[in-house]
């Protein structure tokens, strides 16, 4: 295990009573020995520090920040580990996973990052469905959709500081969509491992189950996908209907299945017109 490489893991959170507990768990119960678990708290007032004050071998900080991508950032540039990854505080590691990641970099020396399978779930924690990925397609994720959830996605850190991180300051919701977007243009190689990473919630108190986020996600991803060439009009959305068939094909070739009923009819159920999540730069007033 000594030559496997150190893992840091950071949470951004704000306000995150209700979730961030199992959180911090879901890292600390991993039996991976050589992990760093950062919390960047956005300055909570609902009892948030003080789970993280208890938390024994966590690093955290609070302090008035920028939203929960500069959170990401700042603690992605503070990690002291080779491989670097985001876990929301409203989000749980599977158990094994780092054991999984680690052994998958050490087997494969020259990828840029990975990353695996997610599995969603409610408020309860109770599994809504499972998204698996047949491979990184550059072609898919270029043409308009992003493969890559990044609860699931571990990236070198070095890689990290040489795209630029996240940008914080052009997007509110969509900052992890354009960063994979960087990472494709710059030609970095991400492996795809066939692991279930991490139960991805969706519930009252998440932005992912809020319309009004969503709604502007759309707007932002369409934003980023203009910034990165994809045409607009009846080009684009040819090109976007064809990266979907390909991705569900390659599935098909791969895997031997493909998503018979698309996640977002799936999920559709558990979105709320307006989840109580709080903000501390006014996304929840979107």
């Amino acid at each position: 295990m000594s030559t496997l490489p150190k893992i840091s893991i950071v949470t951004p959170s704000f306000n995150s009573i209700h979730t961030i507990h199992a959180t911090i768990n879901s890292v600390a119960g991993q039996g991976y020995p050589n992990v760093e678990h950062i919390v960047v708290d956005g300055g909570s007032t609902d009892g948030t520090l003080e789970v993280l004050k208890n938390a024994p071998g966590l690093i955290w900080a609070s302090e008035k920040d920028e939203g929960h991508y500069h959170a990401m950032d700042k603690g992605t540039r503070m990690a002291s580990g080779g491989v670097v990854a985001i876990l929301n505080s409203d989000d749980c590691y599977r158990p094994g996973v780092l054991t999984e990641v680690a052994a998958a970099f050490a087997k494969h020396p020259d990828w840029d990052g990975l990353f695996g399978d997610v599995v969603y779930v409610d408020a309860e924690g109770r599994e809504i469905f499972r998204r698996e990925e047949a491979v990184f397609d550059r072609q898919v994720i270029r043409f308009g959709h992003n493969i890559i959830n990044h609860q699931a996605l571990f990236l070198k850190k070095e890689v990290f500081l040489r795209v630029g991180g996240y940008r914080y300051k052009d997007f509110r919701n969509c900052c992890d969509y354009e960063l994979v977007m960087r990472l494709v243009h710059a030609g970095c190689y991400i492996g795809h491992i066939p692991v279930y990473i991490v139960d991805y919630r969706y519930h009252e108190h998440g932005q992912s189950a809020d319309v009004r986020v969503r709604a502007n996600m759309d707007y932002e991803a369409e934003l980023i996908r203009k910034e990165y060439g994809l045409p607009g009009g009846w080009l684009g959305h040819v090109l976007q209907v064809y990266a979907r068939l390909k991705r569900q094909v390659e599935k098909l070739l791969i895997l031997g299945k493909c998503d018979v009923i698309p996640g977002g009819l799936l999920l559709r159920k558990h979105l709320r017109a307006k989840t109580s999540f709080s903000s501390n730069i006014g996304v929840d007033k979107l």
